[in-house]
């Protein structure tokens, strides 16, 4: 077996079981297309908050199933929903992703 740098590791230590419990939620939420793809309009828009029937729009999804999957990002903390009026509106919570990229965090 191949001995590497540690300083070519960035990760910072092992995750607990319920650290790997967590993010593994994180990344099965993440893990269908059309959550990445509404994640990646609203990110595209410089994070702006966007309604359901504009990303239904953009993505070519029902605005009933653009609904369900803006639940489960919210749920998993991916994206927060704001009432405007009588509209929710979703944007990206930036921490979340910062953490996120702990795990991701990987020399090679």
């Amino acid at each position: 077996m191949e001995h590497r740098d540690p300083q070519c590791c960035l990760g910072t230590s092992p995750l607990t079981p319920d650290e790997a419990a967590c993010y593994a939620g994180l990344f099965r939420v993440l893990a269908d297309p059309a959550r990445l793809e509404l994640l990646s309009h609203i990110a595209a828009e410089g994070c702006r908050p966007m309604g359901v029937g504009e990303l239904a729009s953009l993505v070519g999804l029902s605005q009933p199933t653009v609904s369900h999957h803006l639940k489960k990002l919210a749920e998993a903390g991916l994206v927060d929903r704001v009432a405007q009026g009588r509209s929710t509106i979703h944007v990206v919570v930036p921490e979340a992703f910062a953490r996120l990229r702990r795990v991701l965090d990987v020399g090679l």
